[in-house]
C-alpha cells in the first residue's frame, strides 16, 4: 500500500501563490507517473499537471505558464507552485502517482483545499 500525504494548501488573494506539496511512502520501486488533479465544486475532476517518468510534462489549459510541477525522485515527492492565482482555481487539490512495488499502484492522496478570493 502507498500512501500519499499533501500539503501546502490553504487560502489566498488573487494574483498570490501557493506551492503544494505531496509525499509517497510505503514500498515503492518506481514511480511512472507524478501529477495533480483538481476539483472545484459542483464540477468534474480535472487534470492540473502530470509529470511522466520521461517526456513531456502535460498541463491543463487553464494554468499554463502559471503553474510549475516538479518532483524530488529521491524523496518521491512531487510540487506544484502556483503563481498568478486566480478565484477560478479554487478547488480540492489531489495528487496522483502510479507506479510499481508490491505489485502496480495507482494511489491517489485526500486532497488538499485551495480557496483564492477575490
Amino acid at each position: 500500500q502507498v500512501q500519499l500525504v499533501e500539503s501546502g494548501g490553504g487560502l489566498v488573494q488573487a494574483g498570490g501563490s501557493l506551492r503544494l506539496s505531496c509525499a509517497a511512502s510505503g514500498i515503492i520501486h518506481s514511480i511512472n507517473v507524478m501529477g495533480w488533479y483538481r476539483q472545484a465544486p459542483g464540477k468534474q475532476r480535472e487534470l492540473v499537471a502530470q509529470m511522466p517518468g520521461s517526456g513531456r510534462i502535460n498541463y491543463g489549459d487553464s494554468v499554463k505558464g502559471r503553474f510549475t510541477i516538479s518532483r524530488n525522485s529521491a524523496k518521491n515527492t512531487v510540487f506544484l507552485q502556483m503563481n498568478s492565482l486566480k478565484p477560478e482555481d479554487t478547488g480540492v487539490y489531489s495528487c496522483n502517482v502510479q507506479g510499481y512495488g508490491r505489485g502496480s499502484f495507482d494511489s491517489w492522496g485526500q486532497g488538499t483545499q485551495v480557496t483564492v478570493s477575490s
